[in-house]
């Protein structure tokens, strides 16, 4: 098994040119959207998980004031999905600080 290392080097050359060639026609690079829209994905979960708690909180309200188009059980629904929503929220802030602190501890 004959390996002729000059052929690879200038193979591997070749491929290096070809890879800057497609990297001037970027003009910026990428990075993940994900990452840069997390603080609004953050914020706009828990303005829903607000907005589903004062829901709940008006619609217990007129039901106790005696509003004729809501029952109890459209009540009950919205108060355990208000539930339901802050105990979500309370799960992902425990666990955001759990990995915050691992990190924190280890070594550098």
């Amino acid at each position: 098994m004959d390996i002729k290392a000059q052929s690879l080097y200038q193979e591997m050359q070749g491929m290096a040119e070809q890879s800057k060639l497609g990297l001037g026609e970027s003009n910026a690079i990428q990075g993940n959207p994900s990452s840069q829209n997390f603080a609004d994905l953050l914020s706009n979960a828990i303005g829903t998980v607000n907005d589903m708690q004062l829901e709940s909180k008006d619609k217990a309200m007129a039901f106790e004031m005696g509003d004729k188009s809501l029952s109890l059980a459209d009540v009950m629904v919205a108060k355990e999905k208000a539930g339901i929503a802050f105990e979500a929220t309370l799960q992902v802030r425990n666990k955001v600080l759990e990995a915050y602190k691992q990190i924190m501890s280890m070594p550098v």
